[in-house]
């Protein structure tokens, strides 16, 4: 069992985070200006609400960059709400009990009571996007695979990570739309930019 509490006490906040991260600072730091809060998201915790979000990330990941500066930005919009990151590389036991089909995929975000009590969690990927890199990864090439993959994080703004973020941490969140899956969204899209 994880000692969450000495966990959350040695994990850095987020700024502390991006302070740490030289290499790719400035993309988190993009991300997190132009992030857009729904309404709903913002309204969707009551007001009493505490929560302790628990990250596993590490810099160089395109799935942390594309969905941590939303959430980070959610927690600063909500009273009761606080985020700490834990560094992946550096916490390897910690990473083994939130695999994803075997491997240390990140982000995980661990969502913890008040109390430090481990309510649910939610990662790597939204679960739409994650059910089409898992079924595309045989067939479709890694170069082709991610630039996808960063166009549903664009269309979607972020909705489906939130929704999910907070669903995992036990509030309750109004119905979602429907964002494209990849190979159907994202090759229209490029075929209408491109004017083909």
């Amino acid at each position: 069992m994880l000692d969450f509490k000495t966990l959350w006490d040695r994990a850095l906040s987020y700024p502390e985070f991006l302070a740490a991260s030289t290499k790719h600072r400035g993309l988190w730091e993009g991300i997190y200006a132009i992030a857009r809060l729904p309404g709903w998201a913002t309204a969707a915790p009551a007001p009493d609400a505490r929560r302790r979000l628990l990250v596993l990330a590490e810099d160089w990941c395109g799935d942390a960059s594309s969905t941590l500066p939303l959430v980070a930005k959610l927690v600063d919009h909500l009273p009761g709400f606080e985020l700490r990151v834990l560094r992946r590389d550096e916490n390897p036991a910690v990473m083994d009990q939130y695999l994803t089909n075997g491997s240390r995929s990140i982000p995980i975000v661990i969502a913890l009571d008040e109390d430090f009590r481990e309510l649910g969690h939610w990662g790597p990927r939204p679960r739409e996007l994650q059910a089409w890199v898992m079924a595309s990864r045989g067939t479709v090439p890694k170069a082709e695979l991610y630039p996808k993959v960063r166009q549903w994080y664009a269309r979607d703004h972020g909705e489906s990570t939130l929704r999910e973020v907070l669903a995992a941490a036990g509030v309750p969140v109004p119905p979602a739309e429907v964002t494209p899956a990849p190979s159907d969204a994202a090759s229209q899209g490029m075929d209408r930019a491109s004017g083909e």
